[in-house]
């Protein structure tokens, strides 16, 4: 989808008005920002109010144009987050993910290791009351954020205004499980798998185990957040259900690594938006062109 297309979508389904709107924004950190950073700079560019929330300090998360930039502090310094993340890459790489245990070694590990950081992010931004109130007093048309992190599908819901998630594969497919998507495990391979569409009978149980074990992984990786959103919203909930409340989904797969899948109205695939734009070819006069070809003939 090309990105006028994109953001035409954004301000009908979402803004509501062909008319400037109020956007929230609450991104989550690295390669996820930097894939939704130029979507919300051209929107702010076209007229939109767009107020971004980042952590004080992050890898990559900083003031971006036509934006207005909000920030909050958090438990950690950035030296000790790339740390922490380095040591994690260096894990994940070792690990063989093509053998069935070396993958579910890298499912576990990497939803530990973000369970750990974006509870203390949620934390930081929900409890700084006076941050909160202003967000609160701004009265947004629609927040956009990505679910990695908890943090912005609770304001969204705390806020209750239209939420637009913009997903890159969820480490325990809560993207799917939340819209209710169906998941045929007979032929859609499940994450370091490393099978296709097609599978033996082996390898369709494993796949099989492996998806009924989702819902078990996502309770996991959420449970402290779990518990935040309901004290933080005073109801019991959970983050699945929160997530369930998506306006729209923005899928942002790549097409070709993707297995074509069931999914939901309010879901739009939005497969190479993370590719940089391509550069225009240098131009060639025919001229010169035709004085090589001549050269070359003698």
């Amino acid at each position: 989808m090309k990105m006028a297309g994109l953001q035409m979508l954004l301000f009908f389904f979402c803004l509501g008005s062909v008319q400037a709107g109020k956007l929230l924004v609450i991104p989550a950190d690295g390669s996820h920002w930097t894939g939704m950073k130029p979507l919300v700079e051209e929107l702010g560019r076209r007229g939109n109010q767009v107020v971004v929330v980042i952590p004080e300090e992050s890898l990559s998360m900083g003031p971006s144009e036509h934006t207005t930039t909000l920030t909050f502090p958090v438990p950690y310094t950035k030296a000790q987050l790339q740390e922490q993340m380095s040591s994690g890459m260096d894990y994940v790489v070792s690990t063989d993910t093509s053998a069935d245990l070396g993958g579910l070694l890298v499912s576990f590990f990497s939803m530990e290791m973000l369970k750990t950081f974006t509870v203390q992010n949620a934390e930081s931004l929900l409890y700084s009351k006076d941050l909160m109130k202003t967000l609160k007093d701004w009265d947004f048309d629609a927040i956009l954020t990505d679910p990695y992190e908890p943090k912005g599908a609770i304001v969204g819901e705390f806020l209750n205004i239209p939420s637009i998630y913009i997903y890159v594969n969820h480490p325990c497919g809560a993207h799917f499980l939340t819209s209710l998507c169906p998941s045929p495990a007979s032929y859609v391979p499940q994450r370091h798998t490393h099978y296709s569409d097609r599978m033996n009978l082996f390898r369709r149980t494993v796949n099989t185990v492996k998806a009924l074990l989702q819902p078990l992984a996502c309770r996991r990786l959420f449970s402290h957040a779990d518990e935040i959103a309901s004290r933080f919203l005073q109801r019991d909930t959970s983050m699945l259900e929160i997530m369930s409340h998506a306006a729209i989904s923005l899928m942002r797969f790549d097409f070709d690594w993707e297995f074509p899948r069931p999914v939901m109205p309010n879901m739009v695939m939005i497969g190479g938006f993370s590719v940089t734009k391509p550069k225009p070819l240098s131009q060639v006069s025919f001229k010169n062109d035709t004085a090589m070809a001549d050269s070359s003939n003698k």
